[in-house]
């Protein structure tokens, strides 16, 4: 699939909160804007950045080439009014998409933290290029808060390659929660948006995730599934013979599973427990 590619200079690189992410977070961070991953239920394909867009999503990237500095100014601006800086990176995009590995926007970003850290970062992919950056991280931590959370919708590449097909295969994003364990770096598995697996699922994130965090296309798509329903996902599962998977109470059901496999404080559900404590 070609992708359209544009460099850009950002006025802002700090968001505040609204909705969903107001409850753990100050501001989000995202490095890029447009995805190459082309999640078929991404909810931002509903957003204005896409709904006013001419190019489909997936097919197009924007970088953000000043994003470091414009960083570090904003920064210090809030630091300088005793602000709070808990980020979540990222929102709308991903910052670890293959654009990344030439422009090093989010490595830039974290280099520049090593300087200006936040109190907190959660940095959410679905790529194991991260591990790239795990000596930037083992040495952001000393001075904040920092958690990978790694989409791990599913342990079934099937359903991968249905639902996601341009993004990294589940085998890939394991290994990579398993590498940021082992050097120290706290992690999560964001089941999310639930898609079906296998009953060996939870053996498969024993010893590498500190932390489970579980949501669906019903209500974790910032609309109460309405999103979800404009993208289709109701139909997409229905053709696949999936219907049980789109209850609007799987994420009870599948909390109750993994609860079973770990501690009842290791698995978080939806936007009241995704966050950092």
């Amino acid at each position: 699939m070609a992708i359209e590619i544009k460099e850009i200079m950002s006025k802002s690189i700090l968001s505040e909160t609204r909705g969903y992410l107001d409850v753990g977070f100050t501001h989000s961070l995202n490095p890029y804007s447009g995805c190459a991953f082309s999640c078929a239920y991404c909810y931002v394909r509903e957003m204005p950045i896409q709904r006013f867009k001419e190019i489909p999503w997936g097919e197009w990237v924007e970088i953000k080439t000043n994003a470091a500095e414009i960083y570090r100014k904003e920064v210090g601006s809030l630091r300088r009014r005793n602000k709070p800086v808990r980020l979540f990176m990222s929102s709308a995009t991903d910052p670890y998409q293959p654009i990344e590995r030439k422009a090093l926007i989010t490595r830039g970003i974290l280099e520049a933290m090593l300087d200006a850290p936040p109190d907190l970062i959660q940095l959410q992919t679905r790529s194991p290029l991260v591990t790239r950056d795990i000596d930037l991280l083992a040495r952001l931590k000393e001075s904040c808060s920092v958690l990978v959370s790694m989409t791990v919708e599913t342990d079934r590449e099937d359903m991968k390659r249905l639902f996601a097909p341009y993004a990294p295969g589940i085998k890939l994003r394991l290994n990579a929660l398993r590498e940021l364990h082992e050097a120290g770096i706290a992690t999560q598995a964001a089941i999310s948006p639930v898609l079906p697996f296998t009953p060996e699922f939870p053996k498969r994130l024993e010893g590498i995730v500190d932390r489970i965090w579980i949501d669906t296309l019903s209500i974790g798509d910032g609309t109460m599934g309405n999103r979800s329903r404009r993208l289709g996902m109701p139909q997409l599962f229905e053709a696949n013979g999936l219907s049980d998977w789109y209850e609007r109470d799987i994420h009870v059901r599948v909390e109750k599973f993994f609860k079973k496999s770990f501690p009842a404080e290791m698995v978080r559900v939806s936007k009241d427990e995704a966050f950092p404590d």
